[in-house]
């Protein structure tokens, strides 16, 4: 080959390099698991439509306490006859409270029902603030157990802070549960159903969103890194991965559900609720199991 066509032909691929380089940075930003952790599939266990298709969360007091979880057949009649006809994905702090996180048709509010360690139970109504969404899909108590996150659905680049209900001494349920402070997300997310803190300033997320523009897959497993650990004194930031698409199996065709997820911090074991599809939904829908790897 001529130096003048051989020298045009090196050019050109460095040129390709470049591209393909960029390509892999631009890939590698806020969406990517090179810098997070890996789930694999361990297992799975049968999701009961009714009782068990919300969420789901470990409970480490009293000791020895099983599993809960979230439906909407879990909802107790006087509630729903008040209107708070949705329940989501629940969480329960170190400390025995047990949080639940309840919507309604319309209004201008959104409820929290917490259960305290001696069985008791009280309501805390959040009035929303302006331009924030009605839905309720989850909370999540930080370890402190001072502080609850929750979000929005929709496509998001938020998440909102509260002193947690019942257990932050600022509290009542005679009075408005106010917004603390926001988790300003460096990359939007889309229809998040559950988060749960896997240590004090890390977030693992479900999200059921059925784009896949966001992450390039669709129903992605989360991260989040927070900046800080919430406290109420001032916003945080929050560094979002996209770490592995959800498990889609059924033997059912069509559109499926993802759910609340829960990290049992005594077993290092993730637990995510995906819904099967159509008729599935009564007979393969799973809880999948995964460890850290």
């Amino acid at each position: 080959m001529p130096a003048p066509a051989r020298q045009r032909c090196h050019a050109a691929l460095a040129g390709l390099v470049t591209l393909a380089t960029a390509a892999v940075v631009s890939l590698a930003a806020p969406g990517s698991a090179a810098a997070a952790d890996t789930w694999t599939e361990t297992g799975s266990d049968r999701a009961r439509p009714l009782t068990e298709s919300q969420g789901l969360t470990s409970v480490e007091v009293p000791a020895n306490s099983p599993n809960r979880y979230t439906g909407i057949g879990t909802i107790p009649l006087d509630v729903s006859s008040r209107g708070w006809n949705h329940v989501g994905d629940p969480d329960a702090s170190y400390n025995g409270y047990y949080i639940e996180p309840y919507q309604q048709d319309s209004g201008n509010s959104k409820m929290y029902r917490v259960q305290a360690p001696d069985g008791t139970w009280s309501e805390y109504v959040h009035t929303l603030s302006p331009g924030e969404a009605l839905n309720n899909s989850w909370d999540a108590i930080s370890p402190d157990g001072q502080w609850m996150l929750s979000g929005e659905w929709g496509t998001m680049n938020r998440l909102l802070v509260f002193p947690a209900p019942g257990v932050n001494p600022s509290t009542s349920p005679s009075a408005n549960l106010p917004q603390a402070s926001t988790v300003r997300l460096d990359h939007a997310v889309r229809d998040v159903q559950g988060c749960d803190f896997s240590g004090p300033t890390t977030l693992l997320c479900s999200s059921d969103d059925p784009d896949g523009s966001l992450f390039g897959i669709t129903k992605p497993l989360l991260q989040i890194d927070l900046s800080a650990a919430p406290n109420g004194s001032g916003d945080v930031t929050g560094h979002v991965t996209a770490l592995r698409q959800l498990p889609l199996r059924s033997s059912c065709s069509g559109t499926f559900e993802a759910e609340g997820v829960d990290y049992d911090r005594r077993t290092g074991i993730l637990r995510v609720i995906v819904m099967s599809p159509g008729f599935c939904v009564l007979t393969d829908s799973k809880t999948y199991k995964f460890t850290r790897g």
